[in-house]
């Protein structure tokens, strides 16, 4: 753990966090007022990450007594010691083959996942002015959300930091706020079809059933709009 330097990384910040960002944006692509806000709160949350991870490590400086006194063998202030879950843990060998780091890919790969076959059910439903009910969406009614979620979680599972921790909750209270707005908004336009929908599919964590009520839905939108007449 001796890398030098390893903070002061400016340039890093700028790419990674620009890389990141268009990557999410790849996945997510934002249309809506409320779509561009949930994705500049993801955004903010990059930034501060890779500013810490290679700009100014603040919860180091912050933490850095209690750390040097409880795990004296360790040298905080080199990269890989912002592993702090690793480091506290005792992982001895590359954090990067640590189990939090692991775990982490894990998260952060499965909500980009989420997040883009919901998009792309989205697409397709809007595009016809339907309601979206497969995929995804027939085991959850917010699923990008939910990605977003999942890919902040995995990250703080990498490298956790005061603004990373602290700026989490107050996403995630965003995204609940933003996943009611859109309830709404759907029962006013689909009426009844949404909810049969939203009574047979749960919000945020899945059920693995059959989903009857999801298709019940579709069935009801189509006779909402005729398109289920012969």
């Amino acid at each position: 753990m001796n890398d030098s330097p390893a903070y002061g990384l400016w340039g890093l910040v700028l790419i990674n966090s620009f890389v990141f960002i268009l990557f999410a944006y790849s996945f997510f692509k934002p249309q809506t007022t409320r779509d561009w806000r949930s994705f500049g709160a993801f955004s903010a949350f990059l930034v501060a990450l890779f500013t810490e991870m290679y700009g100014f490590p603040l919860t180091i400086y912050f933490f850095s007594g209690w750390l040097q006194s409880h795990y004296p063998n360790v040298d905080w202030f080199s990269h890989d010691a912002g592993h702090l879950l690793e480091m506290m843990f005792g992982w001895k060998t590359n954090p990067h083959a640590g189990p939090f780091h692991i775990l982490s890919f894990a998260f952060i790969a499965g909500g980009f996942f989420l997040i883009s076959a919901a998009w792309r059910r989205l697409y397709v439903a809007q595009q016809h002015r339907e309601l979206a009910t497969e995929g995804a969406y027939a085991y959850i009614r917010h699923p990008q959300y939910v990605g977003f979620i999942l890919v902040m979680f995995g990250f703080l599972l990498q490298w956790p930091t005061i603004l990373t921790l602290a700026m989490f909750p107050v996403l995630v209270s965003m995204y609940v706020h933003l996943a009611h707005q859109e309830d709404g908004n759907s029962r006013l336009e689909f009426g009844e079809a949404y909810e049969r929908y939203a009574a047979a599919t749960p919000g945020w964590m899945p059920t693995f059933g059959d989903h009857r009520g999801a298709k019940s839905s579709r069935s009801a939108f189509d006779d909402y709009t005729g398109r289920g007449e012969p």
